[in-house]
Parts: structure tokens; C-alpha cells; sequence
């Protein structure tokens, strides 16, 4: 397996079951049903991130307060109520004390399909946060609560273990691993507004609080598209990411997700939180083998895992494992063109992206895969992808140039066809966008143009 963990197969298989969709044999060239190669559009995506202090202080709060700086945040003041929690991972029950925030309600300018959150966080051990959404639907009916994610930068004995939460659908949408879906987009339904909800606890008495400083989502409604059009090549530019293979790390540590074979996820994001500068400290890897090469990809596995996903792949966790470091903010998002991707990379932004294709389908890539993520660091003269693939067999080889149409369409198509010529999911564009608090002032427009800030 040159790939994580396949990344969205029970989705998938909803999403097709949901529009009807069937096919007896691969099309040589991936052509979509009339009315489904569409150009991305302005209003495909909604990104909506609280962040300021201002921000803070226009959510609802119960317990929690807003702190300025130069990077504002929220935490725990005054505890409102005390539970038991039973983490199911290890089966301990232990006593936490609590307090809320819950955003204004947001109306996407898309109403959407589907909806990602992140969160950009601190969590001293002994302290946790939960992430939830609920909100409206089109036909004005409520959403319920859904649990996003149980979240902690560390693991130690003091700590919940991270997680997504399995088995939340009302009939009408579910959470599968970290994303809100629409259980049948076909027919029509969409959600309309939301609200996301954050509750801080710690370890009764002990006047520790996590420290938030982003939170938000990406709203979308991406069409049913096997192909999109081509765009027209941007100035060349590439940026120099560090470069690791997850398989240097095949058998490594099997307790996370198998070992390296399945960390592209954690590999590629390792590689941008390095060319921002930076990195874990040798007390923070300590605890890997000393003949292990890059322990530091080793770290970034065990600290994105998700025990319920049994997989290092969680988008927002990887987020977040990313904000975890000094200053540093993460979203998870989806870009509407190779196009927009090339504006980040002008502006010297890296961006890690998520896609899924047959062998044939990208050139020089040497695997075929339902689910996997590298770091683009660049076009070349002719508009070509250059990318930090991590299913590589070594660092050596991590640097790919691919070519601009295939992988443009690989990453930006909603619909596939796999190997068996079943019609699967595409990501639609999906990404982890990785920047500092301060960033210059040409970063600064590419973010904001984007709706990143």
C-alpha cells in the first residue's frame, strides 16, 4: 500500500448509492455525464474562521472568556458544570469540569453538501476540547448536534485520547470520520446555517484551561464532475519543502495505522510545518527509536492519529497538529482551481492536497490509490505540478513533476471511476493550507483572497 488508509470509502460508496450511479467499464479518458464538467465557481466554497477578539467576544459564552494578544484566543475562566466521561479507548472514567462557546450562526454563501471544521488549539495534559455543529437545513427543519471531533494535543495518562466520533446521522446527513455530509444531495436538501459549538475541559481543580485560537469550517457544494476544465498556466515558481518519504517508516510504530505505508497524511504535513521553520524539539522526540530516520515524521503519526479512524489521515487533526506549533495557524479547505492553488504558491504558501486515482491516471507516479495526500511546492515553465510525494521509496525520490491536466483533474473531480470501473468519490479540491501569525504582505492578500482570513 504506497497510500494512506482509503479516505472516504464508506462515503463514497453513500454518495454513489445516494445519486444512482453505476458503470461496467473505465473510460479511457474520464469524461463526465453532460452538465458535470462545470468550472469551478465563485460560490462553490464558504470558508468562515473565527480567529480575533473580536470574534471571541461575538460568540455566545458560558464559562469561557476571550484573551487579546498578539494572537487572540478563548479559554476556560469559570467552569459551568462537571461530567463524567468514559474514553472508549482505554476504557478510563474519569471526572472532568467544564465550560462553552458557541459561535454566531453563519449562513454560507453556498448552502452546502458538505461541511469541514478546524480548529487551531493548545491542550495542556489534562485538558481536552470537543468540537460540534449543528444548524439548519434548507427546508428550515434543524440540524442536530454532531460531534466533530474530541480533540488533545498531547496523549499521555492525563489525556482523552483523540478521536472522531462513529454513528451520528439524523436520516437526513451524517459525520463520516471528520466531515458533515448530506446523506442524499440528489434530492435536493442542503445545509442552510450553521453554528459550531467548542466546550474546554480539564481535570477538576486544576486551573488549567487549552487555549483556542481559530476555529471554523468550510461549507461546500461541489457538482457531480468526472473531468473540469483546463486553466492556463501561472508564472513558474517552486519552494523549497523539506522532502520525506513515509516509507522510510514501513513497520515503523504499526500501533499508527499500520506504520509508514499508510502516513502520507502526517509525512506531507511534517514537510510544510518544516519549511515554516518549525519543528519538534529532542525532548519532544525522545521517545523514538534513535535508529529511526526523520523521527520527526514518526512524532507527526502519533500526534494526528485518530482512535477511532484508526488512521492518521483525519483531516483536522492534522490541522491542528500543525497549530500546535508556535504561531503557526491551519485550515482544511477546498481550492476551486489549480488556479488558486497557483496563487498561494506565488505568495510562497505550500498546500497540501488530497486526491485519489488510478495508476494510469497520473504519469510517473508509479501507484495507483483511493485515497492519498502529497505537498505541492511548485508549477514548472509549463504549468506542471511539482510535488513532495511522500509515496516515494526514499527522499531522495519525493520531488515529482507531474503533468498539470492529469493531476489537475485527479484532484479537482467529485466522481471517479476505480479499477473495477465502479464510480467512487473524488475530493473535490481538498486541501490543509498551513501560514504563520505573521506573514508578508503578498501572503497576507493570496489568504484573504481565498477567505482563509
Amino acid at each position: 500500500m504506497t497510500s494512506s488508509t482509503p479516505r472516504r470509502t464508506v462515503l463514497a460508496a453513500a454518495l454513489a448509492a445516494a445519486a444512482g450511479t453505476a458503470a461496467t467499464a473505465v473510460p479511457a479518458v474520464a469524461s463526465g455525464p453532460a452538465g458535470r464538467d462545470r468550472a469551478p465557481g465563485p460560490g462553490l466554497v464558504d470558508n468562515r474562521f473565527w480567529s480575533s477578539y473580536t470574534d471571541w467576544r461575538c460568540g455566545t459564552a458560558a464559562g469561557t472568556k476571550a484573551v487579546p494578544g498578539h494572537r487572540p484566543g478563548l479559554v476556560l475562566a469559570t467552569p459551568v458544570g462537571r461530567l463524567d466521561h468514559t474514553d472508549p479507548h482505554t476504557g478510563r472514567t474519569s471526572p472532568w469540569e467544564y465550560a462553552g462557546w458557541t459561535s454566531p450562526v453563519h449562513t454560507p454563501a453556498v448552502p452546502a453538501t458538505e461541511v469541514v471544521a478546524s480548529w487551531n488549539a493548545r491542550t495542556p495534559p489534562g485538558t481536552w476540547l470537543q468540537v460540534e455543529l449543528s444548524g439548519t437545513y434548507s427546508d428550515g427543519t434543524d440540524i442536530p448536534w454532531y460531534v466533530l471531533g474530541r480533540w488533545t494535543s498531547g496523549d499521555g495518562e492525563a489525556d482523552i485520547r483523540r478521536t472522531s466520533v462513529d454513528g451520528q446521522g439524523d436520516g437526513r446527513s451524517s459525520v463520516w470520520t471528520d466531515t458533515f455530509a448530506i446523506d442524499d444531495p440528489a434530492g435536493g436538501l442542503r445545509l442552510r446555517s450553521y453554528r459550531l459549538r467548542l466546550t474546554l475541559y480539564r481535570a477538576p481543580g486544576s486551573g488549567l484551561t487549552p487555549t483556542v485560537w481559530r476555529i471554523g469550517a468550510m461549507a461546500s457544494d461541489i457538482p457531480d464532475r468526472f473531468t473540469v476544465p483546463a486553466s492556463v498556466p501561472g508564472p513558474a515558481r517552486e519552494l523549497a519543502v523539506p522532502r520525506y518519504s513515509q516509507n522510510t517508516h514501513v513497520g515503523q510504530y504499526p500501533e499508527y495505522d499500520n506504520g509508514g505505508e499508510a502516513w502520507c497524511s502526517p509525512t506531507s504535513s511534517q514537510m510544510v510545518v518544516e519549511y515554516w521553520g518549525r519543528r519538534p524539539s529532542a525532548a519532544d522526540l525522545a521517545w523514538v527509536d534513535p535508529a529511526f530516520a526523520d523521527p520527526q515524521v514518526c512524532h507527526a503519526a502519533r500526534f494526528t492519529y485518530d482512535h477511532q479512524y484508526e488512521g492518521c489521515g483525519n483531516w483536522p487533526f492534522n490541522a491542528a497538529y500543525a497549530a500546535t506549533y508556535p504561531d503557526m495557524n491551519a485550515v482544511v479547505t477546498r481550492l476551486r482551481s489549480l488556479t488558486e492553488l497557483e496563487t498561494l504558491i506565488r505568495a510562497g504558501i505550500p498546500v497540501i492536497t488530497s486526491q485519489s486515482f488510478r495508476k494510469e491516471e497520473l504519469t510517473g507516479a508509479g501507484y495507483g490509490t483511493s485515497g492519498h495526500l502529497m505537498a505541492v511546492v511548485g508549477f514548472t515553465v509549463d504549468g506542471d505540478v511539482v510535488a513532495n510525494d511522500p509515496a516515494s521509496p526514499g527522499n531522495e525520490a519525493v520531488r515529482r513533476v507531474y503533468a498539470r491536466r492529469e493531476w489537475e483533474n485527479i484532484w479537482l473531480r467529485t466522481k471517479r471511476y476505480d479499477a473495477n470501473g465502479k464510480v467512487r468519490s473524488g475530493t473535490g479540491g481538498v486541501c490543509y493550507v498551513f501560514w504563520p501569525v505573521r506573514t508578508a504582505s503578498s501572503q497576507h492578500r493570496a489568504l484573504r483572497s481565498l477567505g482563509l482570513l
